[in-house]
């Protein structure tokens, strides 16, 4: 389960991935070099067009890149403009890490020894310059963590700070470039 920032949606793509993704970012890389000949400001309100008709409209926080793809275009002759967005990219540069293999390698450390590993598996990572990390076996991680064999409130929160300090070591290791973060 992933919560959203309000300005993303999860893009499906070709291959059957499940990439969330800024609208904004998504905008620009369809627009290619055409966004360079365009005001800038008129193609973000017609990228938050499309995403009020998919969020509120239509009450889907998933969409194809065909699908978002045809109604950016339709915003944007909407506007006066004819452009053709370039074809969708088949494929997204991604990373994985394995949780529960950080909380094994800290050891007897902890969760002291486990958010600095993680903090140094993201540092690793971003140096390759992915679009998208996605990290799994949350659940599995806290519950060794926690030492819990059940989910429990404890755990629940335990889960919660994984997610915000990976979110804020994502942003903090490449703030001119963020990537896309998944936590499952």
């Amino acid at each position: 389960m992933i919560l959203l920032r309000s300005d993303c949606l999860v893009f499906e793509m070709s291959n059957g991935d499940y990439i969330p993704c800024s609208v904004s970012t998504v905008t620009v890389e369809l627009m290619g070099a055409a966004i360079d000949q365009l005001d800038r400001e008129v193609v973000q309100h017609a990228a938050a067009a499309v995403l009020h008709y998919f969020h509120h409209e239509l009450q889907r926080t998933t969409v194809t890149l065909s699908e978002f793809t045809e109604a950016l275009e339709t915003a944007l002759r909407g506007l006066g403009l004819n452009v053709t967005c370039d074809s969708p990219p088949n494929s997204i540069r991604a990373v994985d890490s394995d949780l529960r293999r950080i909380a094994t390698d800290a050891g007897n450390d902890f969760e002291l020894g486990f958010f600095t590993r993680l903090r140094e598996e993201v540092r690793k990572e971003v140096q390759g310059s992915p679009e998208m990390i996605r990290f799994s076996g949350l659940r599995g991680c806290v519950k060794q963590l926690a030492g819990a064999h059940r989910w429990c409130p404890r755990c629940e929160r335990l889960s919660d700070q994984i997610v915000e300090f990976l979110r804020g070591c994502a942003l903090s290791e490449n703030p001119s470039q963020p990537c896309g973060l998944l936590v499952v």
